[in-house]
């Protein structure tokens, strides 16, 4: 039996490490909640929040978690209310294993949407 993804730890990645294949990417996604392959390069997901508070909330608690991980997402509030996160691997060129573990964290604190 495989680790779960949030019992798992983002771990650095070098230059020269290549990213996920697609079909890798796509086995992994399937262990998230409402999250997109983008072009095969990133994984995004939008949540609606209740209100402005609700989402700038979210927005520090995600930040909070990234800096435990040492893994950082794209975090767009728009609308007041909805949030767009955004995760790749920026110094390998696309994903890695560690989008897919912060995005299962980050499910873990998200409001219902």
């Amino acid at each position: 039996m495989t680790t779960p993804l949030t019992a798992r730890t983002c771990r650095p990645c070098e230059s020269a490490t290549p990213p996920l294949p697609a079909d890798a990417a796509r086995i992994l996604l399937q262990d998230l909640s409402g999250w997109a392959l983008v072009e095969g390069t990133l994984i995004r997901k939008t949540i609606v929040c209740k209100n402005f508070l609700e989402a700038v909330n979210l927005i520090q608690r995600i930040a909070t978690l990234a800096e435990t991980e040492d893994h950082h997402p794209d975090l767009h509030l728009t609308r007041y209310r909805r949030l767009t996160i955004e995760l790749s691997t920026h110094a390998i060129g696309g994903l890695s294993e560690n989008d897919f573990i912060l995005a299962a964290k980050i499910d873990q604190l998200s409001p219902p949407t």
